[in-house]
């Protein structure tokens, strides 16, 4: 990397020594970027400003909270009556937390869509994938925190699951609980953990978009760049759509903030935890209502039993995904070229859609079945068909390069389903 010539004398003399400056403006200015990129590429750039939002926010709110039994929940109702715009950081923060998720559900499904984790991308969505490992246990661990009936009757439920595990199960709960029940020392562990794991965060974010300029950015056409003709610099042209992006996302942003605080919270989460009532039906928060649904839909198979199954279930849904480079066989990346799969891409979408929906209800009758149903199909989806596509799936034509399709515009005829599943054109 060749270092810049800056006009400014001390930063020529600290870029000399320490050529952060230089690195910046390759990484920041200079960056190549990929033509084509549409607005799904800015959920990514959102999400880390959304990561920032809650570092600081979260910092500010752990200066007021006070990780005891006794007065957690008082605690944070002091935040929201008594500290100066304690109420707006406590909101931001909430409200920012089910945004972050949004975000990145969205980031994960458009690189599933335009194939992002293939080759030689596959790092990249390693380490996405454990961004999102760690935001789930950081996220879970954050909505303990308030100490309401709803955190504290989810607590219960969802560290009582490691007892299902052979062996260790009992281990494991009993150092999570730090005794023999969710109780202050729990509390005192899940507060330490939720403030440290956002720092491991960005530790894997920095890996993340290390491996991600490594490789570059991929693209809707799934074409990798052939020469100057395709790409464009970082800055001004994606900058200024970011900006776009995030301005539009600060939006929607206030208008929770300040109008919907509260919508996707659960009424009795308002509820002081009392350990001696439980709660009729016991709800997590949105984003974890497809992991819910999926815990609970798995029977008994043979000799497991259906609570170590749908630990297993539950757990293996988000870990199949760090298999998803080796899964999808097909050489073709984006799904505008792979008419069979977008297909069942939507399918899928869907499906996580009615899980998030049966999550919510209680697991009996009608739920319970499309529960189970949803959840054969989202295994069958990455384990069986992801294979089987690339194989039997033709392709459309590709452009031989990004420009290509806009200097010399081709209309190819889109095969139907049976078309493509019987004939075509490979690439």
């Amino acid at each position: 990397m060749a270092a810049h010539r800056w006009q400014n004398g001390l930063v020529r003399w600290i870029d000399a020594r320490f050529p952060m400056f230089t690195a910046a403006h390759h990484q920041l200015y200079e960056y190549p970027m990929p033509v084509n990129l549409n607005y799904w590429w800015n959920f990514g750039s959102i999400a880390g400003v959304i990561l920032l939002v809650m570092t600081f926010s979260g910092i500010f709110l752990a200066m007021q909270y006070q990780p005891n039994v006794n007065d957690a929940f008082d605690s944070v109702e002091r935040i929201m009556r008594d500290v100066n715009y304690g109420w707006l950081m406590r909101y931001v923060h909430q409200t920012g937390s089910s945004l972050f998720f949004a975000c990145v559900y969205i980031h994960i499904f458009r690189g599933f869509y335009y194939g992002s984790y293939k080759s030689p991308r596959e790092i990249t969505w390693l380490t996405g994938c454990l961004i999102f490992f760690v935001m789930m246990a950081t996220a879970f661990m954050g909505y303990v925190l308030v100490w309401g009936q709803m955190s504290f009757w989810a607590a219960t439920v969802i560290t009582n699951l490691f007892t299902a595990v052979p062996g260790i199960g009992e281990s494991i709960t009993t150092w999570l609980w730090g005794g023999y029940a969710v109780d202050n020392p729990t509390l005192n562990r899940f507060f330490a953990l939720h403030y440290l794991l956002p720092f491991v965060i960005f530790a894997i974010v920095g890996a993340h978009l290390i491996a991600l300029h490594t490789t570059r950015s991929n693209n809707p056409l799934g074409v990798d760049m052939k020469g100057p003709q395709d790409a464009i610099p970082f800055h001004p042209y994606y900058t200024v759509k970011d900006l776009v992006g995030l301005s539009a996302f600060a939006f929607v942003f206030a208008v929770l903030v300040f109008f919907y605080p509260d919508v996707l919270s659960e009424p009795d989460n308002f509820i002081p935890a009392d350990p001696l009532v439980t709660p009729e039906h016991i709800v997590p928060e949105w984003y974890f209502l497809p992991y819910y649904a999926i815990l609970r839909a798995v029977p008994d198979i043979g000799p497991i039993p259906a609570k170590l199954a749908g630990v297993i279930a539950m757990f293996g849904a988000t870990l199949v995904w760090f298999l998803v480079p080796w899964l999808d066989t097909s050489k073709v990346r984006s799904a505008r070229f792979r008419p069979v799969y977008r297909v069942f891409f939507w399918v899928l979408v869907v499906n996580c859609l009615v899980l998030g929906w049966c999550g919510k209800q209680l697991p009996e009758g009608i739920f319970l079945t499309i529960s189970r149903v949803a959840t054969a199909y989202y295994f069958f989806h990455f384990i069986v068909l992801l294979p089987l596509l690339g194989f039997i799936e033709r392709p459309r034509p590709l452009p031989y390069s990004i420009s290509k399709p806009v200097l010399e515009p081709v209309t190819p005829a889109r095969p139907g389903f049976a078309t493509a599943l019987s004939g075509g054109v490979t690439p």
